[in-house]
């Protein structure tokens, strides 16, 4: 059986629902979620309303913490290439996809293998 965790917003306790309402008739509280799976924030919160409930209450926190973008960052030729696909070149009847690197500036392309495609640590970008 998987672990149970609980829904980290710092209000889901509050929240009126069925679901949340725990005990016997004369002890009932509403308490925060606990599920095996959760969808929200990285699998960390309940619904919607709970993980923005987290990031009004910690976002400040969290970006002093691991860090604030203090420069803009810049995406030129160098560092423009990503990783593509597409259906439409594949031989009729089959189910073969065109990989490819695609410099999104310049648009120019670079064909790809289905394990280049797949490497996430695959890369062709040289600058930052």
């Amino acid at each position: 059986m998987s672990e149970l965790k609980l829904c980290q917003g710092p209000d889901c306790h509050t929240y009126h629902t069925q679901d949340r309402l725990k005990g016997t008739k004369p002890n009932k509280t509403y308490q925060t979620r606990r599920r095996s799976n959760f969808y929200y924030g990285g699998g960390n919160f309940c619904d919607r309303r709970c993980m923005e409930d987290w990031v009004a209450k910690y976002i400040e926190q969290a970006l002093n913490h691991f860090g604030r973008t203090t420069q803009a960052k810049h995406l030129t030729e160098d560092n423009a290439w990503t990783k593509d696909y597409d259906w439409r070149d594949s031989t009729p009847g089959s189910d073969e996809r065109h990989y490819y690197f695609i410099n999104t500036i310049t648009r120019e392309q670079r064909p790809l293998t289905r394990e280049q495609y797949n490497d996430t640590s695959y890369t062709i970008n040289t600058g930052e």
